[in-house]
């Protein structure tokens, strides 16, 4: 009873999956309004219009470049040995090309039925095997962050940081995660085949797991042992604000006198969001604030009224991703909790998504982002206050047993103590 219990309390951290919700793993979003939208019309209108003289703007699309385009696309009408590459086909390929050259993985261009599946994951409801995914920097490739309980991915048995070598035969390496997804996602009934990789096995393991439909919920709460509370936050959405404060009052009325929140896993989601929860939680002050090329300087910040009054522990470990850092940055700043686990990802960059007039987009990264004392995470991550390496061998035996929710009880017990 008690196994199922830890196993229900979520640790994603340690979960399996691959599914297709978390496609804004690792992206928080900052709406800049229209400003690049319109800016992006104009420049295209004005070269419409030859407004802009492409010989002397020092723009990359000129006469040669057009020229040249035209020659590679005649070479491979004439002489590439399948029939079965379209305009289109060539069409996207250059549009991805041009923004894959910037060399930021988070960069990436997206066609309007890509787009849409992008918008309709954000709901929490659609058709695939339940799971959060990441990319992979060591292997380019998409990972298994975690599974959502109850769906085909943890029934299927995956696990945290299976790499995802192939979806239905199709090799993922140097793909956007969003295109993976899309792979997996499909009709509800239907089967997608997986080539794992796992650290320690000998040999791939080919996974089949039939998809259904997922509602993924963001949000879980559970009273635990000596009046502690633990809320999960598994993903950053619009509707995880709410459910953050339904966990919280729900905790208060069950007289919790501390809270464990655990991030683990967790890779991001909307900026909206986080900023959100950080202000049922921070003194007043400063959250997390903006910088782009240019210098300007976007902030958030908090007024202090539901300042958190009670001893508190963050989950964090190497997924806690994102908009996760913006919650345990600001935490660690301010010295309000103790930040219990492994070093998180170390993504500071935020990236905006401008929609085209043609019905695709582009998501791209606009700035840097900086904790309250003004440290910029991007490729160093958050470091634990108190560091516990996660026990998989223990977790994912019949034990189930969570050593870092373990160790998360045991200082917040301390915490608790000291606060009488």
């Amino acid at each position: 009873m008690e196994n199922n219990k830890k196993k229900k309390s979520g640790y994603f951290l340690a979960g399996l999956a691959t599914g297709a919700f978390a496609i804004l793993m690792l992206a928080a979003f900052i709406y800049l309004g229209f400003s690049v939208q319109r800016y992006m019309e104009a420049l295209q209108e004005r070269t419409q219009n030859d407004e802009v003289s492409t010989n002397d703007s020092g723009e990359l699309i000129d006469d040669e470049m057009t020229a040249k385009l035209a020659t590679l696309e005649a070479i491979i009408e004439k002489y590439y040995y399948q029939d079965d590459v379209s305009k289109e086909d060539l069409e996207i390929g250059i549009y991805r090309g041009l923004l894959d050259a910037v060399g930021d993985p988070y960069t990436v261009y997206y066609t309007p039925e890509e787009i849409q599946d992008l918008y309709e994951q954000t709901e929490g409801i659609y058709y695939g095997i339940g799971a959060y995914v990441a990319l992979d920097e060591t292997t380019n490739r998409t990972k298994i962050l975690s599974p959502i309980p109850g769906t085909p991915a943890e029934e299927a048995g995956l696990r945290a940081d299976d790499i995802l070598y192939e979806v239905d035969g199709v090799d993922t390496y140097d793909m956007d995660i969003n295109n993976v997804v899309s792979l997996i996602k499909g009709e509800e009934g239907t089967t997608v085949s997986l080539t794992i990789y796992r650290e320690g096995e000998p040999d791939f393991l080919y996974v089949d797991v039939e998809r259904r439909k997922v509602e993924a919920p963001t949000v879980e709460f559970e009273m635990l042992e000596d009046g502690m509370a633990y809320i999960q936050i598994t993903e950053f959405d619009e509707v995880t604000v709410d459910q953050f404060a339904e966990a919280l009052a729900e905790a208060r009325a069950s007289e919790m006198k501390g809270l464990i929140i655990d991030v683990r896993a967790n890779p991001g989601g909307s900026l909206d969001a986080v900023v959100n929860i950080c202000q049922m939680l921070l003194p007043k002050g400063m959250i997390v604030y903006t910088e782009d090329k240019y210098g300007s300087r976007s902030e958030y910040t908090c007024d202090g009224k539901r300042e958190f009054d009670l001893p508190l522990v963050l989950l964090i470990d190497g997924n806690s991703a994102s908009a996760s850092e913006i919650l345990a940055g600001a935490i660690q700043d301010y010295e309000i909790g103790t930040l219990v686990g492994t070093t998180t990802f170390g993504k500071g960059i935020v990236q905006q998504v401008v929609n085209l007039r043609d019905g695709s987009a582009v998501k791209i990264t606009v700035s840097s982002y900086y904790t309250p004392s003004g440290r910029n995470i991007h490729g160093t991550g958050i470091e634990p206050d108190v560091e516990v390496i996660f026990d998989g061998e223990r977790y994912y035996s019949e034990e189930a047993f969570d050593n870092q929710l373990d160790k998360a009880k045991e200082v917040l017990r301390d915490l608790i103590e000291k606060d009488k």
